[in-house]
């Protein structure tokens, strides 16, 4: 088991990339399952920087930083793909109410405008949340064991 947690950032780094993608690929660009992501990942990152004997306070800090890498990615990729379809607001002919997104406002412009911010902004939000929140509890579980 400690052979994941001795391979390289960047190698590690590109293997999130991969998985990111994939999952999203999977969900047809949805975020739901980068955000279910986020527990695992939250866990490797704490249980991969208390390998070493470091300083908690500058563990909390990368773990703060490569949480947000990782919801980097997923914002990154949001932006590419509904950053794009955003640009049917433009257009006066557009048809919102056939688009497929859920009708979350009532009304199909509104609701069309609310899913691209749910997709853009909050869903990297979400799972910067969730990949924090496993990692501190991660941190909490492994101070109570005692490593």
């Amino acid at each position: 088991m400690s052979g994941i947690f001795n391979i390289n950032k960047k190698t590690a780094g590109v293997i999130y990339i991969i998985l990111d993608t994939f999952v999203l690929v999977i969900m047809r660009f949805v975020p739901i399952l980068p955000i279910i992501l986020g527990f695992p990942v939250g866990w490797y990152i704490a249980k991969r920087l208390t390998l070493s004997e470091r300083n908690l306070s500058d563990i909390l800090n990368d773990i703060l930083k490569y949480s947000f890498y990782t919801s980097l990615v997923t914002f990154l990729w949001m932006v590419i793909v509904w950053g794009s379809v955003s640009t049917m607001l433009m257009n006066p002919q557009a048809d919102f109410a056939n688009f497929g997104i859920p009708m979350i406002l009532f009304y199909p412009k509104i609701s069309f405008i609310g899913w691209i911010i749910l997709m853009i902004f909050i869903s990297p939000f979400l799972q910067l949340i969730t990949t924090v929140f496993t990692a501190q509890v991660t941190i909490w579980r492994l101070s109570k064991k005692g490593k």
